[in-house]
């Protein structure tokens, strides 16, 4: 297990980023956490975010491991960069909640540069979060993605899209989950 001060944990927001009630954003308040800034949250372009990821890692000191916290886009950002940077190993575990499925109504069409969804192994423990109910994704896609990336699957109950809306507060149940990621890994 790795100390918490040998640790940076980045909060990887999605499309639109995370407003002031999501529970990324209270994270952030509560115990510190890092959001990493995209240069453009409403019409993302997988390059550009890619890349921002990449500058935060390796603006991170060498010593320190890297928990990835991903909501939503979020989680495709962690799937195509783990697939694309040479930095990988600097990370230790990624959370994933409520991947999109970027191929489906309603939302393909909006999001061209995020297709197709990737299928390679994620190369660091991982885990998703899925909801029974979330509008972005079906509990069957999120499996999908799950088994491709290599992640575990949890399923949270009915929680939308995990997300404001869903009435979180500070999701301590989430963020148990993240403590028992960072244990596994």
């Amino acid at each position: 297990m790795t100390s918490a001060s040998s640790l940076a944990v980045f909060l990887l927001p999605g499309w639109q980023n995370s407003d002031a009630q999501h529970w990324q954003s209270r994270w952030e308040a509560l115990y510190g956490y890092t959001r990493v800034q995209q240069h453009d949250w409403n019409h993302p372009k997988s390059g550009d975010w890619q890349i921002q990821l990449e500058e935060a890692v390796l603006a991170t000191p060498e010593q320190q491991k890297i928990v990835l916290v991903a909501h939503s886009l979020g989680c495709q950002l962690v799937a195509r960069w783990a697939h694309y940077s040479h930095h990988v190993h600097r990370v230790q575990a990624a959370l994933l909640v409520a991947p999109p499925d970027t191929q489906a109504e309603p939302i393909h069409h909006l999001l061209p540069t995020w297709q197709p969804i990737p299928t390679e192994r994620i190369p660091f423990t991982s885990a998703v979060l899925a909801s029974r109910n979330d509008p972005y994704c079906t509990l069957a896609r999120a499996q999908w993605m799950a088994e491709h990336w290599g992640s575990r699957l949890d399923v949270v109950g009915d929680l939308g899209h995990i997300n404001s809306d869903s009435g979180l507060g500070d999701w301590s149940e989430g963020h148990s989950c993240l403590q028992a990621l960072i244990k596994q890994a």
